[in-house]
């Protein structure tokens, strides 16, 4: 099987090239705007690498090309940052999107295993779970769930129109390991924050509302359904994430925090003055997205994908919060490690 993977040097790109380099049948294409040096070492080794920018209307050719001859494709391109620059995001999110799937047609490729996200889904409750079935008009404060949502719905569009399409989408929940611990800190907490304090595994504070619930995924257990994704006939969505739900009183009970009960108004004005002053990177949408984004039910990736994750949400959180106090990362441009990293020797 030949496969290309967008965004392959990302988070979850990553983690899916480490559990591809176990399956010898598979050939991997990957594709990123900034692709690995050649002395990357593994997971980056023995993949066949090629630069585009997907937002780029000029891509159209060079990817058309490229695409010959493919068995299937995995979209995980994506940005997130500068989220002061909205015009920017689109133009990979849609527009890149747009361009990928107009090359697929025209190279004749029917297989796209696409990078969903829980986020596409409108607001949601936070006390029993949703399925597929919930709609994806997203949460409109949030940028990041608008183009989520946008491209759910270009994906409705194109399956409509071109019926020999097949189609994965996989709703994930927010994709966390060691590794990603500097690209997090860069994204959604800012160089000015002080991580070094997860060094102790304890924090002052854990702020809590009962609105602040939510789900996460480890990289490698996303790595999986996207094999199983790759393996199998089926299509459609499917909801990713693991146990146990996460709120303020379990996080501050794992990180030894003492929960704060704190009003939504608070936070959100507090994040919004720190964005435009930009001292955090993260747009005040992701508190919105977080206090809306509904709890999902996964039976569907376990029943017909076969689906189990490995990591519970305490052990993907706690991994994470490591990485982010030791700046850890790999070998490429958007997972770098921060050079804390490399002082302390992690």
């Amino acid at each position: 099987m030949r496969i290309v993977i967008t965004g392959a040097t990302g988070n979850v790109g990553t983690a899916l090239l480490r559990r591809l380099s176990d399956e010898p049948d598979i050939e991997v294409i990957g594709i990123a705007r900034r692709t690995p040096r050649p002395d990357a070492g593994p997971p980056y080794q023995g993949v066949r690498w090629h630069a585009l920018d997907l937002g780029d209307p000029a891509c159209l050719k060079p990817l058309t090309e490229l695409l010959a001859g493919v068995d299937a494709v995995v979209h995980l391109a994506w940005r997130i940052q500068p989220s002061h620059r909205r015009a920017r995001l689109r133009r990979t999110n849609l527009g890149g999107t747009r361009h990928l799937l107009t090359a697929m047609l025209d190279a004749g490729i029917r297989k796209l295993v696409y990078a969903s996200s829980v986020a596409a889904y409108s607001p949601g409750p936070k006390d029993r779970r949703v399925d597929e079935s919930w709609p994806t008009t997203g949460v409109g404060s949030s940028g990041y769930s608008v183009d989520k949502a946008a491209v759910e719905a270009l994906l409705d569009r194109y399956e409509r129109e071109h019926p020999e399409l097949l189609v994965t989408r996989l709703r994930k929940a927010l994709v966390f390991q060691r590794d990603a611990g500097s690209e997090i800190t860069r994204y959604f907490i800012g160089r000015l924050a002080p991580t070094s304090l997860l060094r102790t595994g304890r924090l002052p504070v854990i702020p809590r509302h009962r609105q602040l619930r939510g789900q996460v995924l480890h990289a490698d257990d996303a790595a999986e359904a996207y094999l199983l994704a790759l393996r199998s006939d089926l299509v459609g969505p499917f909801n990713l994430a693991t146990e146990p739900v996460l709120d303020g009183p379990l996080l501050a009970e794992e990180l030894g925090a003492m929960p704060v009960p704190t009003p939504m108004v608070a936070l959100r004005l507090a994040v919004r003055a720190a964005w435009r002053a930009r001292i955090v990177p993260t747009e005040p949408g992701w508190l919105d997205l977080t206090a809306s984004a509904p709890i999902v039910d996964c039976s569907r990736a376990r029943d017909e994908l076969g689906w189990r994750p490995r990591h519970d949400a305490r052990q993907t959180v706690h991994e994470l919060l490591m990485g982010i106090a030791t700046g850890a990362g790999t070998a490429t441009a958007k997972l770098r490690p921060s050079r804390r990293a490399v002082h302390t020797g992690s």
